[in-house]
């Protein structure tokens, strides 16, 4: 196995250079916040090499936001099968097919790895880390585990190396806004927004989205309803509480639990982009470590996130995208277990959103 001596990428190259690919893989097969995590090291590899056809695997429920990255050329769909063997047989076939000179692992897990081994694609770079790295032959020593840094910077390093591996020195990966829509049609959204709903036109517009999609844990439901109340006392907002697929239920109990506060419900059923578009339209959004999190960030729109504080889902590990002034997160001290986030002083942080990013009423 390769080994480096600065798992930091400055040395990590092999001795042997490669040849500039034409037709690139890149894997990030995950979760929708994992996958929106991936698009500085989308944009770096096609600042850097434009002329290059780069295509993204990705399973069916983020192809419609892989189809809005411009730095995509193409998309994969990674169709898991229910059988092992027949899963790797299946993709290996597949990816075999578009004859790629070269795929980057972004995400490695032993099928993929397994795949692009049987289909023969000539360079196969990715994490130096389990299983999966038998099958690689350009291995970068990262220790995620340990998250030192921001999982998007893991991504970017992976397509560093690969940059270095061609002798080339690499550019600067994409500024924020990553993911952008027309202007005029998010104005209009708005002003719609806005007159269906009876809200006046000087109250800023908070989003709060409860759910998880059980990637992480989050606030209660009650403190999140405290820290909506919050806001709304010394803030002039009009506060939507959002929820994705599966997630109307828990929207809709905290919708029960705020009384008063000036807000209402809205679901995702028109799909992913158009929810990606009312996201666009928010002043704020607040929510755990989710997909929707992540593709606030993309928007550079300002967030509040809550994160854990055990070391795989800490806030610099999955930190958001978007401008470092445009956003918070909040932790507790120390990692307690399931309970932890009860540590978090729900007024304190509604107070630092405001301060941060909605004016005071009366200001």
């Amino acid at each position: 196995m390769q080994k480096f001596a600065d798992p930091n990428l400055t040395a990590a190259l092999c001795n042997v250079k490669i040849n500039r690919p034409k037709k690139i893989l890149v894997i990030r097969n995950d979760k929708i916040g994992d996958f929106m995590l991936s698009w500085p090291a989308f944009s770096l590899l096609k600042k850097q090499y434009p002329d290059a056809e780069i295509t993204a695997l990705v399973p069916g429920y983020t192809a419609d936001l892989a189809e809005q990255c411009a730095w995509i050329d193409k998309i994969l769909i990674d169709k898991k099968q229910s059988q092992p063997l027949n899963d790797i047989y299946q993709l290996a076939s597949t990816i075999k097919s578009s004859r790629f000179d070269l795929s980057i692992s972004l995400f490695s897990e032993t099928r993929t790895s397994a795949a692009l081994w049987l289909a023969r694609v000539k360079t196969r770079i990715g994490p130096a880390t389990k299983i999966a790295q038998v099958f690689l032959n350009k291995r970068l020593k990262q220790k995620r585990s340990r998250s030192t840094k921001p999982e998007y910077e893991y991504n970017l390093d992976l397509v560093r190396y690969f940059i270095k591996l061609c002798g080339d020195t690499p550019v600067e990966a994409q500024q924020p806004p990553l993911l952008a829509f027309d202007h005029s049609e998010l104005q209009q959204l708005k002003h719609n927004f806005y007159q269906q709903h009876a809200i006046e036109q000087n109250s800023k517009l908070v989003l709060i989205h409860p759910g998880t999609g059980g990637s992480a844990i989050n606030l209660s439901i009650e403190q999140y309803a405290g820290l909506a109340r919050s806001i709304s006392a010394v803030s002039d907002v009009h506060i939507v509480i959002t929820a994705g697929p599966g997630e109307l239920s828990i929207a809709n109990k905290l919708s029960g639990l705020m009384k008063d506060s000036r807000h209402h419900v809205h679901s995702s059923d028109s799909g992913i982009i158009e929810f990606c578009k009312f996201i666009g339209i928010a002043d704020v959004f607040i929510s755990g470590s989710t997909g929707p999190l992540h593709i606030a960030g993309a928007l550079n729109i300002n967030t509040a996130a809550f994160y854990p504080a055990r070391r795989s889902a800490t806030a610099l590990r999955w930190q958001t995208i978007n401008s470092p002034q445009r956003r918070l997160c909040f932790s507790p001290e120390k990692f307690t277990g399931e309970n932890d986030m009860m540590q978090i002083d729900i007024k304190k942080s509604a107070n630092a959103i405001v301060d941060s990013f909605l004016s005071r009423a009366g200001d």
